[in-house]
């Protein structure tokens, strides 16, 4: 995490256009990406989220920031239907003084400033099945609410991110250099990814088809990233720098993928990746609550294929980095990588086991009233 002195921060925020005189700058958060700070002004009752954008991961600034001005602005217009203060319930970008929508400083990083959303919480691990009708039904809204707005308005900002062609592609490449010599000890592994590919594919091959529609989707949607007000109800869907073009069953997959898994990513005693069935059916049902107003048959059929998709995607990019000789994740021993991988074959494996019964749920949610 970068270090930053009071005046190189005071300098920064000053380019902004706040309301009232800044207080304090105080760093705030645990975001691995993104260095963030709040911002306290003397006037109101508004704070304000500073953050230095890491253009190493996103080196496409201004196409980031129009799609966050973009999604943000399309929510708001939605939603001043629907509350009385929409900034509670959407992220709000405060401009420069110069009408920017975020500012370069001298040293080359570039911030932004947002509202800061005070009196809301998350939780960084779903527990309850309350919490997970919450998750599911925050990013279900989100993806209604943005279902009329035209996603080729977007950038890709990390292009072929939830592309299995492209992740199979990079572990042939890995197999063909094999530049520590590890190839040897994970023949078993690519057996199983690869008598698999064609199954992980069926997403692409539908897109391909024209059967799913080019939707906006939020391509991170860890549990932590919805906002909930103090009785756990939802608030506010977060953290939009991955906001891009997409399929629903990346998101549905990956959420599904953070909250079924009993055990930790990188679970040592595969015996401990058991799923949590409670969770996925509540998750699902908040889910549908709000997604299936919009939802083709055929993107409902794709959601169990993303079930599959995500965690496989996972095994893919793990084994990737640990026959490339871990250069992409960071690793805390020497088969770290290779533990993540052997954890998520296991979730895929759990999850291939029990697919009549998950598949289940997700027919009878579908019909089932919110």
């Amino acid at each position: 995490m970068s270090v930053y002195d009071s005046e190189e921060l005071e300098k920064v925020v000053s380019s902004f256009e706040l309301d009232g005189k800044v207080v304090s700058i105080e760093r705030f958060g645990s975001g691995h990406i993104n260095d963030s700070f709040r911002v306290v002004v003397n006037e109101g009752d508004k704070s304000y989220l500073l953050q230095r954008i890491n253009h190493k991961i996103f080196p496409n600034v201004d196409g980031l920031m129009d799609n966050i001005d973009l999604v943000t602005t399309h929510l708001k217009s939605v939603l001043k239907n629907e509350v009385i203060d929409v900034d509670k319930h959407t992220l709000t970008i405060i401009p420069t003084k110069s009408g920017a929508k975020y500012q370069k400083d001298a040293n080359g990083d570039y911030w932004r400033i947002f509202i800061l959303l005070d009196g809301t919480k998350s939780y960084d691990i779903v527990e309850t099945t309350k919490q997970a009708f919450a998750g599911g039904m925050a990013f279900g809204r989100f993806q209604k609410q943005l279902s009329t707005l035209d996603a080729t308005q977007l950038v890709e900002i990390l292009p072929n991110f939830h592309n299995i062609d492209f992740r199979l592609s990079n572990l042939r490449k890995a197999i063909e250099a094999d530049r520590v010599g590890r190839l040897a000890e994970v023949g078993e592994l690519l057996d199983y990814i690869f008598e698999r590919e064609e199954k992980m594919r069926r997403i692409l091959v539908m897109a391909q088809k024209g059967e799913l529609p080019l939707r906006i989707t939020h391509n991170d949607t860890k549990f932590n990233n919805v906002l909930l007000d103090q009785e756990d109800n939802v608030q506010c869907v977060i953290d939009l720098d991955t906001v891009m073009p997409g399929y629903v069953a990346y998101d549905f997959g990956d959420a599904i993928r953070t909250i079924i898994n009993a055990a930790a990513e990188d679970e040592k005693d595969l015996n401990k990746v058991v799923l949590n069935i409670p969770l996925f059916q509540a998750y699902t049902e908040g889910y549908f609550s709000e997604a299936k107003d919009f939802l083709t048959e055929k993107e409902i059929e794709s959601l169990w294929y993303g079930v599959l998709l995500l965690p496989y995607m996972q095994v893919v990019r793990f084994l990737t980095d640990y026959i490339d000789g871990d250069v992409y994740y960071k690793v805390h021993y020497t088969d770290h990588n290779l533990v993540r991988t052997n954890t998520q074959l296991k979730l895929v494996k759990e999850l291939e086991g029990a697919e009549a019964q998950l598949r289940e749920i997700l027919s009878q949610s579908v019909v089932t009233p919110s």
